[in-house]
């Protein structure tokens, strides 16, 4: 069954973390009709809001598409977990609330791949200052103008110190000093080589997700926005309307209440649906590779070979340690009684462990001195277990988890079907390159190197994993395969580059190649990864796009 909708001027495909600002910002214009789509429900589930809760949506239908990768060759066959939001706010409702922007080098080489000055890293700071609202810049604050250079205030996105502090990880900060790792008190000045706890997207201790931030209270009072949640487009729409003689996005299919609806788009269809939703639907829609579209009965719109192609992870190495003396979360939710304390703590002051973020601590360093810039990311958790979902384990502990910044290992993204409602094949291709298994065999070293450190030995730390009895650089990277696991980083499936690359799917503007009034905002537009979390940089790349989206460019 099919209806007809009423026509908008701009539809965003995606409610997450690109989506919510792109909202926002394209119904600034009371001119502007635009439609908001999400698949999932309204983001009213209470562990989306309490810090520690993302262990309760991952891996949940309510608030995650529930992907699966392939069995992965680097990995040893394993299959992971490949978490995605689905809700309001997207993965901002879920992830690890850690507010990292990456390096200026990666921006830089955005710029000069593309040919355009707008991705280098100063004409990027503006627009990550655009929508901060940092609280060292609060009044009263102890911001120099080192940080009021690099930061802003009064912006929707709220970045805050952590509610907590743990000796142990305090004495593991530490070591990486000893060990040759600077301190910083600001990982997100372009260089974030150092050590220090992580910066976090929360507000008085509850998570801040894009939806709190960009959809309410504002967005959702204006009578020219329009949200349509707990809807899945099935596929966009295309007309002859183009210039010279071009497709044109005219808007998209999807079901929402049991029924099939058509709606418009006067000027811009805008996929925000993240790194796997869109190169799913632009190949359910004829955009993508045209043996794959062919290969599921779906007529080409426009061959292009890189949607899905490029993707790109960062895989994280967990070493346990074993400690003595120390309070870890092992130790102190052990007992009911534990749990309550942690409870009540919570309940009374906001803090505490139900305030924490998945990591805490984290540092930026060299694999080794191949290296001119910081190529690892360190995250430190005062806790282990066994594998995520799993219970903690019943001795004190620490997890040291490292990932490769610049993996050059690539994956795909390719749909099973000609069905919206299957999710597609994930091949991430973890530790194929040789570069990337002697990066993750050296990062093993690294991490031991710190915990041999005077400052950390008063714990007498043990390495429960991987074990100290492997040393080659074979036995680590077959080991790296065992251990390792997403942290939830992907991006790079709809890369921009310029018109003569044939793996390009958007330009520098973030144009669909060959298609008229259709745009991809999200990480999947990313040609390289950042080097450090990825939700941020979205943000960013979201507020660019909707500056040229309202100029037409």
């Amino acid at each position: 069954m099919h209806s007809d909708a009423a026509e908008f001027d701009y539809i965003v495909v995606g409610a997450g973390t690109a989506g919510c600002l792109l909202a926002n910002r394209l119904s600034a214009d009371p001119a502007n009709r635009v439609l908001l789509i999400e698949a999932g429900g309204r983001d009213n589930y209470h562990w989306i809001h309490i810090p520690v809760g993302y262990l309760y949506c991952i891996d949940n239908p309510r608030t995650d598409w529930l992907f699966r990768t392939e069995p992965d060759p680097g990995l040893n066959g394993r299959s992971l977990i490949y978490p995605r939001g689905k809700t309001l706010g997207g993965c901002s409702s879920i992830n690890g609330m850690l507010y990292i922007r990456g390096q200026a080098r990666d921006y830089d080489g955005w710029a000069e791949a593309l040919g355009d000055e707008a991705w280098r890293w100063e004409n990027c700071l503006p627009d990550f200052i655009a929508h901060e609202d940092h609280q060292r810049l609060d009044a009263g604050g102890d911001a120099d103008a080192g940080h009021r250079d690099f930061h802003g205030h009064g912006g929707e996105w709220r970045v805050e110190k952590q509610r907590l502090s743990w000796e142990v990880l305090d004495d593991f900060a530490a070591a990486a000093v000893e060990a040759g790792i600077p301190r910083t008190d600001d990982f997100n000045r372009g260089d974030n080589e150092g050590v220090d706890y992580f910066e976090v997207n929360q507000r008085g201790g509850w998570r801040w997700n894009a939806a709190k931030a960009f959809l309410r209270p504002v967005c959702e009072k204006r009578s020219n926005f329009t949200l349509w949640h707990s809807a899945q487009v099935h596929r966009l729409l295309f007309d002859e309307g183009g210039s010279d003689g071009k497709p044109r996005a005219s808007g998209v299919e999807l079901e929402r209440g049991g029924a099939v609806t058509r709606v418009t788009a006067k000027r811009e269809v805008i996929m925000a649906a993240g790194a796997i939703g869109s190169p799913q639907l632009l190949q359910l829609s004829g955009i993508g590779p045209a043996d794959l579209l062919a290969q599921h009965g779906i007529a080409v719109v426009r061959e292009l070979p890189g949607v899905g192609e490029n993707l790109q992870d960062h895989l994280q190495i967990r070493s346990v340690y074993r400690v003595s003396g120390a309070k870890t979360l092992n130790t102190l939710a052990a007992s009911w009684l534990g749990k309550a304390k942690i409870g009540l703590e919570y309940l009374l002051h906001r803090t505490g462990p139900m305030s924490m973020a998945p990591s805490q601590l984290c540092a930026f360093t060299r694999s080794s001195a191949d290296y001119r810039h910081p190529n690892l990311e360190y995250h430190v958790q005062p806790l282990s277990l066994p594998a995520f979902g799993q219970p903690l384990h019943d001795f004190p502990a620490i997890t040291a988890s490292v990932c490769n910044l610049n993996p050059t290992s690539r994956g795909t993204v390719r749909i099973k079907s000609a069905d919206p409602r299957q999710a597609p094949a994930i091949a991430p291709h973890y530790l194929s390159t040789e570069e990337d298994r002697k990066v993750a065999a050296d990062s093993l070293r690294v991490t031991r190197r710190i915990a041999e450190q005077p400052a950390f030995a008063k714990y007498q730390p043990e390495e429960v994993k991987p074990g100290i009895e492997y040393q080659s650089d074979e036995d680590l990277a077959r080991l790296a395969g065992d251990i390792g696991t997403t942290i939830f980083h992907p991006v790079g499936t709809a890369k921009m580059g310029r018109a003569e690359d044939p793996m390009a799917v958007v330009d520098s503007h973030l144009r669909v190649h060959g298609v008229d009034g259709l745009r991809v905002v999200d990480a999947s537009v990313m040609p390289t990864i950042t080097s450090g979390n990825t939700n941020s940089p979205t943000l960013m790349i979201a507020e660019k796009a909707a500056r040229w989206i309202l100029a037409g460019e």
